[in-house]
């Protein structure tokens, strides 16, 4: 009886291919035949999979962002009972790259970025989804935060979720870079987080 392909676990093969090459050596030059060797399947193999290369890249997107989100779930269960600033710190700092896991995402990631200063439009079709969610996210959690008088009253949950989104990327091209290392991130944001997470007198 001929062995049952699975259809899913294939794609997501190659696809995680992509990601690899993207984490070590970009996405400009990478191409169905650099996955096809990387994934240990033949190219003909890819294009039945993945008609063009920017399906492909959607597809590994996706799967950068399962990763990330089970990441950011593990990180937030292992800070113990949920509350708003455990949320907000164990998301961003899901993104941060303070080991070999979150190193290999976010060059992932930003391979992604740095093919779309030269392909703009892919970043207009696809790439803002998952950023918009966490912004989302953390901008929900900050809501909470104020109304149990965690956060002050004046502060704009959305544009501080942005802010500090911003702050994380910063931050985790700094250690790419070699500015400055994951322990040294953590503690700038921590410290933003500390200015932002003070309870207002008479909060509960």
């Amino acid at each position: 009886m001929p062995k049952r392909v699975d259809h899913e676990q294939r794609r997501r093969q190659i696809g995680e291919a992509l990601l690899r090459i993207a984490s070590t050596r970009g996405l400009q030059s990478a191409t169905m035949r650099e996955v096809a060797a990387e994934a240990g399947v033949s190219l003909r193999l890819v294009q039945y999979y993945f008609h063009t290369k920017e399906e492909l890249l959607v597809a590994a997107l996706a799967y950068l962002a399962e990763q990330l989100t089970e990441r950011v779930r593990a990180g937030i269960r292992a800070l113990g009972p949920a509350t708003p600033r455990s949320i907000v710190y164990g998301t961003l700092t899901a993104a941060l790259p303070t080991d070999e896991e979150s190193v290999r995402l976010t060059r992932a990631y930003t391979g992604f970025y740095t093919l779309v200063f030269s392909e703009p439009e892919l970043d207009k079709r696809h790439g803002t989804t998952y950023p918009d969610r966490l912004e989302s996210l953390l901008a929900g959690q900050i809501t909470e935060a104020q109304e149990a008088g965690d956060v002050a009253p004046d502060v704009d949950p959305a544009l501080t979720a942005a802010a500090l989104l911003a702050l994380t990327n910063g931050l985790g091209s700094s250690v790419l870079g070699g500015q400055r290392d994951g322990a040294a991130a953590l503690r700038i944001l921590n410290n933003q987080l500390d200015r932002l997470f003070t309870p207002t007198t008479g909060s509960r």
